[in-house]
Order: structure tokens, then sequence, then C-alpha cells
């Protein structure tokens, strides 16, 4: 059987891709502009939404896992944000690490016990919003222990989806610090600290 050389299959590849790559847009559609800001209902996008974790692991390192499939909703009405509410489910069979036996290990009952509670799950009760920041207190329940944290929160960007449709999309960051032995997650204490500080990214895309 005759082979295609690789030089006319490479330039196959570049005639079929360059045209969408030429139409891509020079600028990001996103932008931390409020007035792009429109009010509904928002649905989390699980592909570009995070919760990050990092410890100190033995006086070592930092080392840092990663939640994702994050689902959830968003209510928000740009002249009243008090009255927001944001509702996230995070999979907790989902966490990523650089260690597999690690990633198997945090499944166990010692750790967050992940086939007997499989989601954590934050609600928020109230936000204070001040220019592109916010704080929202909520409860957060882990193992099907619940308890209330405070978010620091800070706009991102808000836009156009580049997505089929062309949905309006915003996103927010915001940082808190647990005391994982609140919610049963007590192994390894103190030679892996009980306070772990949390990064969180969500992204949300207007429901049509």
């Amino acid at each position: 059987m005759k082979r295609t050389p690789l030089f006319l299959l490479a330039a196959t590849f570049a005639a079929t891709t360059l045209p969408v790559f030429a139409q891509m847009p020079t600028t990001p559609p996103g932008a931390p502009d409020a007035a792009r800001v429109s009010g509904g209902s928002y649905t989390a996008d699980p592909d570009h939404s995070q919760v990050a974790f990092t410890v100190n692991h033995l006086g070592f390192s930092l080392y840092r896992g990663i939640f994702g499939e994050i689902s959830g909703t968003m209510t928000l009405d740009p002249k009243a944000p008090a009255k927001a509410k944001v509702s996230i489910d995070v999979p907790i069979d989902k966490v990523v690490t650089t260690s597999t036996e690690l990633n198997e290990h945090l499944m166990k009952p010692e750790f967050f016990d992940a086939a007997k509670f499989p989601t954590a799950h934050f609600e928020s009760t109230s936000i204070v919003a001040k220019g592109m920041t916010a704080t929202i207190t909520g409860n957060l329940t882990i193992k099907g222990v619940t308890k209330p944290v405070v978010l620091k929160a800070k706009f991102i960007g808000a836009g156009k989806s580049m997505m089929p449709g062309g949905s309006e999309a915003i996103g927010f960051e915001a940082t808190t610090s647990i005391k994982r032995s609140d919610f049963g997650v007590s192994y390894g204490i103190p030679l892996v600290p009980d306070l772990v500080p949390l990064d969180i990214s969500v992204a949300f895309e207007k429901a049509k």
C-alpha cells in the first residue's frame, strides 16, 4: 500500500486548520468590566472551574491538588449584588494530584471517604460587594459536616462566550482557608497542617 508522505499530511492539516485560526478574535472575549454583567441565572462551567488546595508536606514542600468538574448555579442582579445567590457542588472523586497513589488514598475513609460522601457543597448565605470584590459568607459541607466559611472573591471578567451559541459568561476567583479537622479529615495532623488554604476559580454561563 502506497503511503502518503508526511509533508503532504502536514500541508493538508495546515490547510484545514489555518482558516479556523484566522477567524479567532485578537482580544479575549471577557474583560473585567462591570458594565458587561447582566442579571439572571447562570450555571457553572465544569470545564473551566477549579478548587485548588495547598498543604505543607512534612516541612519539605508545598504540595497542591485540584478538584475539577465543578457544577452549580448563581443568580445575580448587578443593581442589587447583595441579593446574589451561589450554590456550588464539588465532586470529591475528581481530585487530582501528581501522585496516583495519593489520589486513591484521598478517597479512603481517613480522608474524604468519597464512596460515602461523593460531593462537597457550598451554599451562600450573604454577599457584601465592594467594587470588583466581594465577601461571600456561606455554609460548606464536607463528609456530611457543615461549617460556616467566608470567601474573599474577585470579579475576573464578563463577556460573550466563544462557545457555540455565544451565551454570556462571567468568572470569579475566591480564596479561603478551612480547618480540615472540622470536617473529619484529620489524617496526618500535625505532620501535615490542619489549616488548608483554598483557591477557587469558577466560570459561569448564563442560562438560556
